[in-house]
């Protein structure tokens, strides 16, 4: 089946590649690059199988499905730029062939799909496909997937969707266009609430000498939780998928309200950790191991570690950084890039894990150092003061 996939981001990348790999025709097309550069394992390599072009008219010629794919811009407060997908979605109308079916991935709030609809005067079908990757495992999330959800007008464009994803032999959820639009918000939600409450009970162990560690693993023997939900005492959920849909869901409810705001004050425990261990940092010298949003990518977009630095500039402190993603640092990036962690840690009042590389686990840390391990990445080190959320030191 021939697919073109429109926005070549992270998000199109992935699924274009994917698809391309079990033996569909697509056709990859973004108007602002036809050459996508993530940095995704294994995705490289599927990509081979794409053809890229920046000519709308003739990525969307002969497309029996056509799969919006944009990433969704978010700003500094999480609020996505839904116009930009939706204007760009709007601008293939009149290059689609009659009766192509526009599968939306892009995420976007509930009833978007309705209101392109609305606005295509077009013969055209619609569906909806709720993205559900994760940056540095996005390959093995879509090929592999637990199901994929899928929402649909008509069973014809149930069948054609089911001739599309039939070679991954995944079982599909089917359901309407704006309960799988909902589903994703509901995903997210429920995860982001998983992660701010496990948080808040952490910073409750940290004030009693509990280890939030024990109570998680204790949650998660009990069968009504299970071995995998997002209990792991750690840092705040960045931005992206989760604060996105958190910030959807705000307005109208009152718990996502509290999960946001949770989780933003959970934003500042390495830095209320770094103060209270070292007074003022005027002077100071700060190591940070990672600076990537996430361990298998090199985007520093949404990074916590680049907010970190910023931080630390704004107290007077210096940061020396490594990562094994990061050639180079923007400008307005106040850190200075090392060839090696044990470069950036020369010299160092205190060492930040930012992003967890697994090399950083074989590195050797001095004793006498103060390491802030949010999530007890590294683990304990003999000689070392090692600071993880819900932990005493």
């Amino acid at each position: 089946m021939k697919i073109a996939v429109c926005g070549l981001w992270h998000l199109g990348s992935v699924i274009a590649g994917c698809l391309a790999s079990v033996g569909h025709e697509v056709v990859g097309y973004d108007d602002s690059s036809a050459e996508p550069r993530p940095s995704e394992p294994g995705l490289q390599e599927l990509l081979r199988a794409v053809r890229f072009t920046a000519d709308r008219a003739d990525a969307l010629r002969g497309a029996e499905v056509v799969w919006i794919a944009w990433d969704t811009p978010v700003d500094e407060d999480d609020r996505a730029d839904v116009d930009f997908v939706i204007a760009r979605a709007e601008s293939l109308f009149e290059f689609l062939e009659e009766g192509a079916l526009v599968v939306v991935s892009s995420q976007l709030p509930v009833g978007s799909v309705a209101r392109l609809e609305r606005r295509c005067l077009r013969s055209l079908h619609f569906a909806c496909a709720p993205e559900n990757l994760r940056l540095g495992k996005a390959v093995e999330a879509f090929t592999h997937a637990d199901r994929f959800v899928i929402g649909t007008r008509d069973h014809a464009d149930r069948a054609r969707l089911e001739v599309v994803l039939a070679p991954f032999g995944r079982p599909i959820e089917w359901m309407s266009v704006e309960s799988a639009e909902m589903t994703k918000h509901a995903l997210n939600a429920f995860l982001a609430t998983s992660v701010a409450f496990i948080n808040e009970i952490s910073v409750v162990c940290e004030q009693h000498g509990a280890d939030a560690r024990d109570v998680a693993r204790a949650l998660k023997s009990d069968p009504r939780i299970g071995p995998r939900a997002y209990l792991n005492p750690g840092a705040a959920f960045a931005g992206g998928t989760l604060a996105r849909d958190v910030q959807f869901l705000a307005p109208r409810s009152p718990m996502m309200a509290a999960v946001k705001a949770s989780n933003d004050r959970h934003r500042d425990w390495t830095r209320t950790k770094l103060l209270d261990i070292l007074g003022a940092l005027r002077g100071k010298t700060i190591a940070l191991w990672g600076l990537t949003y996430k361990p298998g990518t090199d985007t520093l977009r949404r990074s916590d570690a680049v907010a970190l630095a910023r931080w630390l500039a704004g107290e007077g402190a210096r940061a020396r950084a490594h990562d094994p993603a990061v050639r180079a640092v923007p400008d307005d990036v106040p850190v200075t890039l090392c060839a090696s962690p044990g470069d950036a840690l020369r010299g160092s009042d205190a060492l930040v894990v930012a992003t967890e590389w697994p090399a950083y686990r074989d590195t050797a840390i001095p004793p006498g150092t103060i390491v802030i391990d949010a999530n007890g990445f590294l683990g304990p080190r003999d000689g070392v003061r090692v600071y993880s959320v819900g932990q005493r030191s």
